[in-house]
């Protein structure tokens, strides 16, 4: 990341973030809890105008850069587009988002919805070396999630909420994409609420920010596969890697069919439609069951953009 993230960051971008974005739910599910033998907080980040906590971060950094008249670019599974978009219409500032050609439908629909340009590339890889180039050639401002910490604080700003409850957090469980919420959760944990432990996540089919953070320096695969593309990293950036270090206990990995069992159970015990990746922090509480027995575990449920057809494919078949 260009900057060390702080806690000043974060305290600062909660006072200025869009409202819609802040204090969103967050509270012990007693029927998941009853189930997992834990005490299971839900912090539940799909009831905003984007369906994700994406805006947090995008609406902290533009807050910061102000209107630009070439305009912003950036790369995006979708979420991160959809946040930026949403924050830069606010901003009167015209953005481009590149995607893979394989996106998830809904999130590209409701980027252009936002008044993004939307531009499909072969792979993300792929989008983000063509949202650079259109960067040089146009002289809009390219930003990278995950690279700048601004995007953390705002993110992190999630922990300053779950910080405000009156029983204290034990465990956290934070799906892990480009590092951004990972490192501005565990940042403001690490000095507000200190013995907390910060555990990420990522998909079995998308392991490259656990090889990475078990090698202590950014490690990126051939390839991913898995159903949860808003984790779906293949190449980490080195900067995100190194920061996330500094805060964060320990990294597991968790199926697809684990993912499926934990979207299942959100909608059955706690009426949560969420996306995979939003899912993948219950899979881990599931998976981890024996050791955070009698725990209090906030759950980030980070995203909730998910298609007619995937809703009818994964919750309800038949």
């Amino acid at each position: 990341m260009t900057d060390r993230v702080t806690t000043e960051g974060i305290s600062h971008a909660y006072h200025v973030i869009d409202p819609v974005f802040v204090d969103s739910p967050q509270y012990a599910c007693e029927p998941l809890s009853h189930k997992l033998g834990m005490t299971v907080v839900l912090k539940v980040e799909c009831l905003n105008p984007i369906r994700s906590f994406k805006g947090r971060g995008a609406d902290y950094l533009l807050h910061q850069l102000g209107h630009h008249a070439s305009g912003y670019v950036c790369a995006s599974a979708g979420n991160f587009g959809q946040g930026m978009a949403y924050a830069a219409r606010k901003r009167r500032s015209p953005i481009t988002v590149f995607a893979a050609t394989d996106a998830n439908p809904l999130k590209v629909e409701r980027m252009r919805a936002l008044g993004a340009t939307v531009v499909l590339h072969s792979d993300y890889d792929g989008a983000k070396q063509a949202a650079r180039e259109h960067a040089d050639k146009t002289g809009a401002m390219f930003v990278e999630d995950g690279a700048l910490a601004s995007i953390a604080e705002g993110a992190g700003t999630i922990a300053l909420e779950l910080t405000g409850m009156p029983e204290r957090i034990d465990v956290v469980l934070v799906p892990v994409g480009d590092g951004a919420l990972i490192t501005g959760i565990g940042t403001w944990m690490r000095e507000k609420q200190a013995g907390t432990m910060i555990i990420g996540v990522v998909a079995e089919g998308a392991p490259a920010m656990e090889m990475s953070r078990r090698a202590g320096r950014a490690v990126a695969t051939e390839r991913t596969d898995t159903i949860a593309d808003g984790i779906a990293v293949r190449s980490p950036i080195a900067s995100a890697v190194e920061e996330m270090a500094r805060v964060v206990d320990d990294i597991v990995h968790v199926g697809d069919d684990e993912i499926l069992a934990a979207m299942k159970v959100l909608m059955s015990e706690a009426g949560l439609v969420v996306e995979p990746a939003g899912a993948a922090g219950l899979a881990a509480a599931s998976k981890l069951r024996a050791q955070l027995n009698g725990r209090r575990v906030a759950v980030i449920i980070t995203g909730g953009n998910i298609t007619d057809e995937q809703i009818r494919r994964w919750l309800v078949p038949g």
